[in-house]
């Protein structure tokens, strides 16, 4: 349970700074606020993905049970 609410938290991070970076875009702004957005996005992404990859692998998240056909 405590994994899921996780990878929630990790996904609202991840839409925060995505539209971050288009506020920033969008004002005009000249310093690299939208790069320094978009790349905490990118860094929270991968780190979603290897926990993902890491529940899979111990079961946690995943099909409880698979049926075999």
């Amino acid at each position: 349970m405590l994994l899921k609410i996780i990878i929630i938290l990790m996904l609202l991070a991840i839409f925060a700074s995505l539209f971050s970076a288009l506020f920033y875009l969008l004002k005009g702004d000249k310093s690299n606020r939208t790069v320094k957005a978009l790349t905490w996005r990118i860094s929270i992404s991968l780190t979603l993905f290897i926990l993902l990859m890491i529940g899979f692998y111990f079961g946690v998240v995943g099909v409880p049970n698979p049926r075999p056909f």
